[in-house]
């Protein structure tokens, strides 16, 4: 069946371009989306294109924004951008990664302790620093450069690890990194937005520490309750049901009697409650989603595309509010894009070399270092409510990433390691 989704994209690209020649609007665009659509479903046909399905997918939401921005903007008299609705999907992406995730990957550090500083310490200098460096030399629009050094400012996301899995890499050391980096960007991505972005835009550390949490570890966390309940024993089991009932009393609580209590709003104990509160959320989610899973095991295998869709969603939506920013520097955000990206790769990888560990692990931290979480970075910016500014460069930079990090990952597959050194690092 894709195939024929494969051999129609020639055909709508034609009729596109025959709908340009006539001035005819609603012919070339929608052969546009259409033409591009058609790639994104028929690439899995092609053994070399299946890797970049979910590429051509991002590539597929960036036209459509472009095309008809305020259509994907509003349904109805809805915004596509509210707050509740951002923050609904991004908690969805991350629980989607987290459920790929296990206990056992935070516990990694034991064994690859050495590479998971080098690979930490490399994600949270190199990537916000370049950010900084190639923000001041593009010249961008304050809030467009703050959204550069936000996306180096995040944690590196799960498509590291996919990397490193193709390019036959340290997975145990990546997924270790990947982990770390979620539990550190709760305080690193704040400071470092507070150092490189402070005179960009108005940063506030605390709050955007909060953000985070709620968007980041309150979804991962429910992952880890459905980890528990899915890998440990009856004691651990026990344990979290208990906690749950108190969550779910707690909560029900706070609706009957939270006009008997007065908390002005964006101050630290409405934020702290908040999390609260949303912690409570996760116990009940995690046990609801377990015993969906109980009901049908391959939900796990299904979450990624839920973040897959988020993502998509995130990138649509950006690319439409920020279409005017997009079409006047779309072309050095991409630049920029490459640079920053290029950059992670090749400083991590020296930086590993230099410090001592063997070239897979070294590759392993290139792509620790050179991907980054666009999900969290597009959650940030659309809970600050400059979505079309600051979430800008995720969108473009999101894309990139699948991109490099593909093609780089297939040619270390693809040349192989000569020093045979496939063993994890143990320092």
């Amino acid at each position: 069946m894709r195939k024929y989704f494969l051999w129609a994209a020639p055909i709508f690209f034609t009729v596109a371009g025959l709908g340009w020649l006539q001035q005819t609007e609603i012919i070339w665009k929608l052969g546009l989306i259409f033409g591009f659509s058609s790639i994104a479903i028929g690439a899995g046909h092609v053994r070399i294109l299946s890797g970049y399905q979910y590429t051509f997918w991002i590539i597929t939401a960036v036209c459509a924004g472009l095309i008809y921005p305020d259509f994907f903007l509003h349904v109805g008299s809805f915004d596509m951008r509210n707050k509740w609705l951002i923050l609904i999907i991004i908690q969805l992406v991350m629980f989607g990664m987290g459920t790929q995730m296990s206990i056992e990957d935070f516990t990694g550090i034991r064994k690859s302790g050495k590479g998971v500083l080098i690979g930490l310490l490399g994600h949270f200098t190199i990537m916000p620093v370049m950010g900084f460096i190639i923000a001041k030399t593009f010249g961008f629009e304050p809030e467009i450069a703050a959204g550069i050094i936000l996306i180096g400012s995040c944690s590196s996301g799960l498509a590291s690890n996919v990397m490193t899995y193709i390019a036959k890499g340290n997975l145990v050391l990546s997924v270790t990194v990947t982990a770390m980096s979620t539990l550190a960007a709760p305080i690193m991505t704040p400071f470092l937005m507070k150092i490189f972005a402070g005179t960009l835009v108005e940063v506030h550390f605390f709050n955007m520490m909060m953000e985070i949490i709620k968007i980041v570890l309150v979804p991962l966390a429910a992952a880890m309750i459905h980890d528990i309940l899915k890998n440990y024993g009856v004691v651990a089991k026990r344990r979290i049901y208990v906690l749950t009932i108190i969550s779910a009393i707690w909560l029900v609580a706070i609706i009957f009697l939270q006009g008997l209590f007065a908390i002005v709003e964006d101050t630290p104990l409405a934020h702290i409650l908040e999390i609260v509160n949303f912690s409570c959320g996760a116990f009940i989610v995690g046990v609801l989603y377990h015993l969906l899973y109980k009901i049908y095991p391959k939900i796990d295998a299904i979450m990624p595309y839920f973040s897959m869709f988020g993502i998509i969603y995130f990138t649509l939506v950006t690319t439409a509010a920020g279409r005017d920013n997009l079409i006047q520097i779309g072309f050095l955000l991409f630049l920029a894009s490459v640079l920053h990206n290029g950059a992670g790769y090749f400083f991590g990888y020296w930086l590993s070399r230099l410090s001592g560990l063997d070239k897979k692990s070294s590759q392993t931290i290139a792509f620790e270092v050179g991907l980054q979480n666009g999900g969290m970075a597009s959650g940030l910016a659309g809970s600050m409510g400059k979505l079309a500014t600051v979430g800008l460069a995720s969108a473009v930079f999101s894309p990139w990433m699948n991109v490099s990090g593909s093609l780089l990952a297939n040619y270390w597959r693809k040349i192989g390691n000569p020093e045979d050194e496939a063993t994890p690092d143990t320092h």
